[in-house]
């Protein structure tokens, strides 16, 4: 085995990329506080060719020297918008036909392995809070709250970790 070198990993440039199809998902950041975790965000986001994040709320936005030390140029290639209301993002992606999904611990989840999303339709998924997780008054409004199965102490990931888990397991069940 021979591990490769970057010119034969097959990169797509900025240009490239923005005008490429991507996966039918967008992100929604909610409150997010760690400008790390947005930064994270957007480099996963990039690497699985999301059609958008949404920043809402607290959220910082790029330009920001702790968002960009982490995103590795995603900031440029990842289209974002900023939202201050998290109900307004929502809205508007419901009038664009958008199922909901927010990552979340409550009564009625489904575990994410279970999840079937139907093929066609676009989909986004909100992020909450690293402290307080999504709001209730966003859960309500969502058309699905999953939920990824935990086992030790702390019941929480990063979420930057739930971002790489929720978008690696819908490109799996998404097919472009």
């Amino acid at each position: 085995m021979r591990k490769l070198k970057n010119e034969e990993l097959g990169r797509k440039s900025i240009e490239e990329f923005r005008i490429s199809k991507k996966f039918p998902v967008t992100v929604v950041l909610d409150d997010v506080r760690s400008m790390h975790n947005i930064g994270s965000v957007f480099r996963t986001s990039d690497a699985f060719s999301v059609e958008k994040i949404l920043l809402c709320g607290i959220t910082a936005q790029p330009p920001h020297r702790e968002i960009t030390k982490t995103a590795l140029g995603a900031t440029e290639s990842v289209y974002w918008k900023y939202y201050v209301s998290v109900s307004d993002a929502i809205d508007a992606l419901k009038l664009e036909g958008y199922k909901i999904l927010c990552i979340e611990q409550a009564e009625g989840s489904i575990d994410l392995a279970y999840f079937v999303p139907e093929q066609n339709l676009k989909y986004a998924v909100v992020f909450g809070n690293e402290v307080n997780g999504v709001s209730q008054s966003v859960v309500d409004a969502c058309d699905y709250c999953l939920e990824i199965p935990q086992f030790g102490t702390k019941h929480s990931f990063n979420i930057s970790v739930t971002a790489g888990i929720v978008l690696y397991d819908l490109s799996k069940k998404i097919k472009l």
